[in-house]
């Protein structure tokens, strides 16, 4: 077999690899490794490739903002910050029919700002909202949609971890990709609303309401939110500021939330100690999955497939749109049976140079964070899709009378809003591309 028959071979193992429960990063790491050896007809390439792929990888300096973000979002959950994001929410909103669902998007959107991690926000925020809004009346399916689509904010709204790898892997900057995910995070969270809107007059039984909170109620709620607040500013303004990088912003938001959860008592030595073991585990497990598809997908260069592919569908005589659409469309498909980082890590090296080989009347940089957005909401539309959509595991594992099919029917209304989403950032770039063309 040819360098190119083996690099395409390989898309159908590794597949077969993933499908049968291999982690994401070994799979990719074995497969590599087994075609740079039948490549090259020799083990000595594929070591000497395995030592010089370890070191690049890892003396990245932008890979350090992951277990900043990482522990960033532990410390704000021992800091009160997603029950205090809540009960503002709730305070304005929870009166309304829908309101305590709408409460909870918009303590989604505020924690997502914070944290950085889809699982993360689902998790963290179902702790505070569900048992809220179980007492307010709404029914299961209904209140576990909401939570699973809401904790999807979490990796759309800046500082996002897959926005970070997908900088890495394309070599763009993380502060631009984090300035135009701010338009399409904010219509995320108020197309949600619209959604628990409508689901609420189509199925009023489903939703509940709540006493309006006093005036007094509110104003101590706002200000409950104030080291949220703090936070945020302090790290996004300082980035765009030019007072840090955004590693160093990660940092500072690091220990601005982990003195936070300090005064407020929440941060112990043995929820430091926990907290430090836990970022330590999930940034492990990240960098394997990283090294695996840098090795993997350094083989594939030199098999040249991805050149080929690219070759082949720029030939096949469709527009730059046509080809945009059907890989936003496989996109979909993945997500419905694997995890976003997997796909990313999979998948950009492949589909990248075929976009940036199309012209779309924009600049490379302008396409590139353009197809970055696209892809990360599609990637977050993956983990609320059925069957495998991981947001709605970890909610329905917390809620466990309720039934996962009931979960289903209500999160497809999710769904059809970022789809919609999708359509309305697809036809026009501009509304992605907006702050940047502002601000630089």
């Amino acid at each position: 077999m040819s360098a190119l028959e083996i690099g395409i071979a390989s898309f159908p193992v590794l597949l077969a690899l993933i499908f049968l429960r291999v982690p994401i990063g070994l799979a990719m790491f074995l497969v590599a490794f087994g075609g740079l050896y039948a490549v090259t007809d020799g083990m000595n390439v594929a070591l000497s490739r395995l030592k010089h792929e370890s070191y690049s990888t890892f003396s990245s300096y932008s890979l350090s903002i992951i277990p900043m973000f990482l522990l960033m979002g532990y410390f704000a959950t021992l800091g009160g910050m997603s029950r205090a994001l809540f009960r503002a929410a709730e305070a304005f909103l929870g009166h309304r029919k829908g309101g305590v669902a709408m409460a909870s998007v918009g303590a989604c959107a505020g924690f997502g700002a914070i944290c950085g991690s889809s699982l993360a926000t689902a998790a963290t925020m179902s702790q505070v909202a569900l048992p809220e809004l179980r007492r307010s009346g709404y029914s299961g399916g209904f209140s576990t949609a909401t939570l699973a689509a809401g904790g999807t904010l979490g990796i759309l709204i800046p500082p996002s971890v897959i926005l970070v790898i997908y900088a890495i892997l394309t070599e763009q900057n993380i502060a631009k990709l984090f300035l135009c995910a701010f338009v399409p995070g904010l219509l995320a969270a108020c197309g949600y609303m619209v959604t628990i809107a409508l689901y609420a007059r189509l199925h009023p039984g489903d939703a509940g309401a709540r006493a309006e909170a006093t005036r007094q109620e509110k104003l101590r709620a706002l200000l409950d939110v104030w080291p949220v607040l703090a936070v945020f500013g302090l790290v996004v303004g300082g980035i765009y500021a030019g007072w840090f990088t955004p590693t160093e912003g990660a940092a500072v938001g690091a220990a601005g939330t982990g003195l936070i959860a300090w005064a407020s008592g929440g941060l112990t030595w043995g929820t430091l100690t926990e907290s430090f073991y836990s970022t330590a585990r999930n940034t492990a497990m990240i960098f394997f999955i990283i090294l695996g598809a840098q090795f993997y997908n350094g083989f594939l260069a030199l098999s040249q497939a991805p050149q080929a592919l690219s070759e082949w569908v720029l030939g096949l005589g469709f527009g730059p749109y046509e080809i945009l659409i059907a890989i936003l469309v496989l996109y979909l498909i993945f997500g419905c049976l694997m995890d976003s980082l997997s796909m990313i890590l999979l998948t950009v090296p492949i589909f990248f140079p075929i976009i940036t080989a199309l012209d779309f009347a924009m600049t490379p940089e302008e396409v590139a964070i353009w197809f970055g957005i696209l892809v990360l909401i599609v990637v977050e539309v993956g983990l609320i899709t059925p069957p495998v959509g991981m947001n709605l595991f970890v909610i329905n594992a917390m809620d466990p009378g309720t039934r996962i099919t009931a979960t289903y029917r209500a999160v497809l209304y999710f769904v059809t809003s970022d789809i919609l989403r999708v359509a309305v950032l697809l036809a026009f770039p501009g509304v992605t591309l907006f702050l940047l063309r502002v601000l630089y």
